[in-house]
């Protein structure tokens, strides 16, 4: 009790710097969680490690953060086959554990604010979009899956010798188990509710890794989670690098392709994977100009370039190029960059360093190369881990910045020659990635034409970055395979 006193004394005094304890930030009180999650309660890592997690504004420390080691790993899955077989949730009624998912997304919105704010000094996201998108998407994921429960069932299937014994053959569909999810840095928080939410929701249990560099919004998940009823051991959260375990009984990734490999081969697991994209943009002369400008820049800036389904190549037809590149610099003039608490903000810090420099590097490769740089290619002399928005034109098909995936706010543009369709469409195919593609045209025929032969697994129509949880998602070739939400 007195132990209990102290810290909340301390705690109240110096509002910097907290470790699971409060802290004032963007005008109110937030509570971090930093433990290890395992088994319904918090505990430090078995090694007793802990790393720092980086506030990317200013390149302060936010928190120490357990880092788990194998040790931990082991009584997670632990804890988890433990929930499944022997807890109350493989028993539990699905109705009811409906309602549980329902409770839960009922708390995420009653702390929409607080893990808007979290998520925005975690991981760069402008607070608007971390309220409306990295949060509000995760609340709608549990709701809509929450539904899910009670509405999944076999079928009966009428058989040859059915007669004269009446034999009957009906399916069941079972959860599989214990599931490891691993999740990216991006859109941490929506990340975990597109994984973890329809695996709840079948009745699995969970070893979830949030992303080394942004782990506090799934620490808070695992709070709420707590205080919604989740039985203990059905979710457990273990922040650090990662370690291996041979009893998981389904991967599902969102990461790069070299951790797809990892994983799959490590042994013969199902898998579901969301990997890299490549994802190509056609603009064509006769579109609507005022919503190509808008949505392109969009495809491309959207959470500071930081998208899976970013337009990773714009195709700008010959007639229009020079008109839309001097419109998007024009636009981009009046972006506002500064600190992503601030309402006003346009564009926030990328994630963490080493991104920031692996992306000054990728702009470098583009002037080598030959590319125009048309804006922006360098960092924001300011602190934190900023970076310009950029655009590269007279980028050619050959380019290392044509065929590689920056995951950043750089807009590489291509034209193509006036009336080129199929010409168009045989470069933007032309990647090892399928995950998401565009056109914009007010020709419906040439945009269903295009759209048929684009091979990704979603197109976007005179729009982009438009998601939702009723709808699958996932993409072709090396950009993965399974789908992500919808039923």
């Amino acid at each position: 009790y007195i132990k209990r006193v102290y810290i909340y004394i301390f705690i109240n005094v110096f509002t910097v710097n907290p470790c699971n304890g409060q802290s004032s930030i963007n005008n109110m009180t937030v509570k971090m969680p930093n433990q290890c999650f395992i088994n319904g309660k918090f505990e430090d890592a078995e090694n007793g490690k802990v790393y720092e997690t980086i506030n990317p504004t200013d390149g302060s420390v936010i928190c120490k953060v357990s880092y788990a080691s194998v040790g931990d790993v082991d009584r997670a899955v632990a804890a988890a086959k433990d929930a499944y077989y022997s807890g109350p949730w493989g028993r539990m009624n699905p109705r009811d554990r409906g309602s549980l998912l329902y409770k839960l997304a009922d708390l995420m919105e009653e702390h929409q604010e607080e893990l808007a704010t979290i998520e925005s000094i975690d991981s760069g996201a402008v607070y608007t979009l971390a309220l409306k998108t990295h949060v509000g998407m995760s609340i709608q994921t549990f709701r809509y899956f929450a539904g899910w429960c009670d509405k999944i069932h076999g079928k009966t299937i009428p058989i040859n010798q059915a007669r004269p014994n009446r034999n009957l053959t009906f399916t069941r569909r079972e959860p599989l188990g214990v599931c490891a999810i691993i999740i990216p840095w991006n859109y941490p928080l929506m990340m975990l509710a597109w994984k973890s939410a329809a695996c709840l929701a079948a009745g699995n249990t969970l070893v979830l890794k949030p992303a080394q560099v942004t782990p506090l919004t799934a620490l808070k998940f695992a709070e709420l989670s707590v205080k919604a009823g989740i039985p203990k051991g059905v979710i457990n959260i273990l922040p650090g690098s990662g370690n291996e375990h041979k009893f998981r009984t389904k991967y599902n990734l969102t990461n790069n392709s070299g951790t797809k490999h990892r994983c799959a081969l490590s042994n013969l697991k199902k898998v579901s994977l969301e990997l890299g994209g490549k994802s190509p943009l056609i603009i064509f002369g006769d579109c609507d100009m005022d919503k190509a400008v808008r949505m392109g820049m969009s495809s491309v800036y959207f959470n500071k370039g930081e998208n899976c389904i970013a337009a990773g190549r714009l195709f700008v037809e010959e007639s229009v190029h020079d008109e839309f590149i001097s419109r998007v610099v024009e636009e981009l003039k009046k972006m506002k960059i500064g600190d992503p608490l601030d309402r006003s903000t346009d564009h926030g810090p990328q994630n963490h360093k080493a991104h920031l420099d692996k992306l000054l590097e990728y702009c470098e490769v583009g002037l080598k190369e030959g590319a125009t740089l048309v804006y922006g290619g360098k960092q924001v002399e300011r602190p934190g881990f900023f970076m310009e928005p950029t655009v590269f034109t007279n980028v050619e098909d050959h380019m290392f910045i044509a065929k590689e995936e920056s995951f950043g706010p750089i807009m590489v543009v291509s034209r193509f020659k006036d009336g080129d369709v199929d010409g168009v469409l045989q470069r933007a195919n032309d990647t090892e990635y399928g995950l998401a593609s565009g056109v914009f045209t007010r020709d419906i025929n040439k945009a269903m034409y295009v759209s048929e032969r684009l091979d990704a697994g979603t197109v976007f129509v005179n729009t982009y970055n438009k998601t939702d949880v009723a709808s699958p998602f996932g993409g072709f070739k090396q950009s993965g395979f399974g789908k992500d939400l919808g039923e």
